[in-house]
């Protein structure tokens, strides 16, 4: 077995570790190292991808800058000794029934699937060229989907503020 195939099972093997370990964990600030690791993990995939562009990206927009946020804002709210309830039983087997259709169709998808090695020539990879189309509006660019998504965001964060004064506002009254 060769280096890198070790490596890619062993990045493999600790992105479905913590990965499971994130959504079962009952303790908040634990889901989000737990996340932390994942990230980290998946810019190791890119990196032996030779995707140093989106590892750089995972690593420190993710891994550096969510991850962080999320960790600040457990902190600062005081509920790092938040423990989440155990779920139902019923929205257990549903979770899990969920999850065993959804792997079906991704192993049915994968198996069925041919993949063909393709012949065309490598791009070539130039900032200038993923500048332009970062910044494009027409065919290729990504402006669109990042407005998108900072509304999208701001419309979150609008809502969780809401949230945090509604039940501000309950136990004042109290």
């Amino acid at each position: 077995m060769s280096l890198s195939v070790f490596m890619f099972y062993l990045l493999s093997g600790i992105i479905l570790t913590f990965s499971v370990l994130s959504v079962t964990t009952r303790r908040i600030l634990r889901a989000a190292v737990y996340l932390l690791f994942v990230l980290v993990a998946t810019s190791g995939l890119y990196f032996m991808l030779k995707y140093e562009f989106m590892a750089a990206v995972q690593l420190t927009l993710y891994a550096g800058g969510i991850v962080v946020l999320i960790i600040f804002s457990i902190l600062l709210t005081h509920h790092i000794s938040h423990r989440f309830k155990r779920p139902e039983t019923m929205n257990l087997l549903m979770g899990i029934g969920v999850a065993v259709v959804g792997s079906g169709v991704v192993l049915a998808t994968l198996l069925t699937h041919p993949f063909i090695a393709s012949n065309s020539p490598e791009l070539p990879v130039d900032m200038s060229v993923i500048g332009n189309q970062l910044l494009s509006t027409g065919k290729n660019g990504y402006v669109l989907p990042f407005e998108l998504i900072s509304i999208l965001l701001l419309a979150a964060m609008i809502a969780a503020i809401i949230i945090a004064k509604k039940d501000k506002n309950k136990n004042s009254e109290i």
